[in-house]
């Protein structure tokens, strides 16, 4: 299976991000788990939210943000990775003066039945 970014349509989720679904279990097939790009604008931040069963990963590939993890806050920049735990409150502010682009990938895949805005 392949998919190309061109043709993937964007969509805002539950928590206020643009999201891109680059691999999804629901559209491509693939079983366990889903690859998504999100972009966040500058001063812009996603809502406080957790996913009871979903792990996540976050990787920066473009921009700067302020990543909130349960009660820790930390900068993110290019090349950061973060583990986000089922269960665990978390949200991402773009700190810098151009968009904050993060890979997120989610296992079981990504679901809105699976985010509780906080």
């Amino acid at each position: 299976m392949k998919t190309s970014y061109g043709t993937i349509p964007a969509y805002i989720t539950k928590d206020a991000s643009e999201i891109r679904e680059l691999m999804h279990p629901a559209v491509h097939g693939n079983a366990r788990q889903s690859l998504a790009e999100a972009i966040i604008q500058p001063g812009e931040k996603t809502q406080l939210h957790r996913h009871q069963v979903t792990e996540e990963l976050y990787h920066v590939t473009q921009g700067f943000g302020m990543m909130r993890l349960g009660e820790n806050c930390f900068a993110v920049a290019v090349g950061d990775t973060v583990l986000i735990a089922p269960g665990v409150a978390h949200c991402v502010q773009a700190t810098g003066e151009s968009p904050l682009h993060i890979l997120c990938c989610c296992s079981p895949a990504y679901s809105h039945d699976d985010t509780e805005l906080l």
